[in-house]
């Protein structure tokens, strides 16, 4: 969408004017990646409108390819406005006009497979499934195992105000189930689905090989999952091993490795547009094979870097800046305090005590 960034705090009805700029969660995940070096490209449907050419203009000028991106020649590209305050709070507003928008008509049916399962990785929203009947189709599509289809991450980002039904929570838990990997903040799994800690969603989210619950100013937490060695089995049986034609067919048992990493300290200027740039940051790592507390590092980083400027994108560090930062030890990644213009700094600016 094209987002309108107020230009004072205070109410929808006070602010005077708005800045234009660019917002929504998958286009800033693609933006983000590609600013970080990745090849992406983002598919979409945006109205035959001025707004859909700025739309388009800006997220290719991030590196990011827009050639899957449909015009619609019937309906308009949505936009939102937003206060400057916290989402969390009561005093943030926000006022969407997507009802009936180009991105609202995405369907199984005009999101061709040869655009969306291009990638090494699909990425996709649990937003998305709310915005129409034609939308949630096509995520269940996408969320469907089966095969040739790519790993596909979801961010379940919950948002009660758009689903007026009451479905949307256990529609984003079906979704979520369908995924290879999934990014859930533990605030939004205890509203959603009345669950409470790390251990709890990762109960209720058994299907996805890696589950990423961010917890606030806690930190993130990764579950992944593997299947286990030889020696993980009973080593002692005196039962004979079956035929294999009579072995019932139920899944491998598979364990868990789960790797914390505690949240950076920032010096937060909007506190919007963190969620999407975690999900950049995790997933830049997860393609660069690191190790997983470091694709939790790189997704806190990114994160920073997004709650240091006013909109929902910022400029990352450096690839060399970010991992000379993730590869601190640990005292020295908690004396990290990152403010306004801390990824143009060196790493001795930003070591601050």
């Amino acid at each position: 969408m094209v987002t309108f960034l107020p230009s004072r705090p205070g109410r929808l009805a006070d602010v005077p004017s708005f800045a234009r700029t660019i917002g929504g969660a998958e286009s800033n995940v693609a933006c983000a990646l590609a600013a970080a070096g990745h090849t992406v490209r983002w598919v979409s449907r945006v109205g035959a409108d001025g707004f859909g050419d700025h739309l388009v203009d800006a997220v290719a000028a991030y590196g990011v390819d827009t050639s899957g991106v449909r015009r619609d020649p019937d309906r308009p590209t949505g936009i939102y406005f937003r206060t400057a305050t916290d989402r969390a709070t009561d005093a943030h507003e926000v006022a969407y006009y997507r009802a009936g928008s180009a991105a609202s008509a995405m369907s199984p049916g005009n999101m061709p497979n040869e655009d969306l399962w291009s990638g090494r990785v699909l990425h996709v929203s649990g937003i998305t499934a709310a915005l129409s009947d034609d939308c949630l189709a096509l995520m269940r599509e996408l969320t469907r195992r089966g095969p040739g289809r790519p790993p596909v991450s979801f961010d379940v980002n919950h948002r009660p105000g758009l689903w007026r039904d009451g479905s949307g929570a256990g529609v984003l838990l079906e979704l979520a189930r369908g995924a290879d990997l999934v990014f859930v903040g533990e605030d939004e799994a205890a509203e959603a689905w009345d669950l409470h800690g790390a251990d709890a969603i990762r109960a209720a989210l058994p299907e996805p090989e890696t589950l990423v619950v961010k917890r606030g100013s806690a930190g993130a937490t990764l579950y992944t999952r593997e299947a286990p060695t030889a020696t993980d089995r009973d080593p002692v049986s005196s039962v004979p091993a079956p035929h294999p034609a009579t072995v019932p067919s139920v899944p491998a048992l598979r364990i868990d490795t789960v790797t914390s990493v505690p949240a950076l300290r920032v010096d937060v200027v909007a506190p919007v547009g963190a969620g999407d740039a975690f999900a950049a940051g995790f997933l830049s790592a997860t393609l660069r094979g690191l190790p997983a507390a470091a694709r939790l590092r790189h997704g806190h980083l990114m994160a920073a870097a997004a709650l240091t400027v006013p909109g929902d994108l910022a400029a990352p560090p450096s690839r060399a800046h970010a991992d000379r930062l993730a590869d601190l030890d640990a005292d020295a990644w908690g004396t990290l305090r990152l403010g306004p213009g801390w990824t143009a700094a060196t790493e001795q600016e930003v070591r601050t005590p």
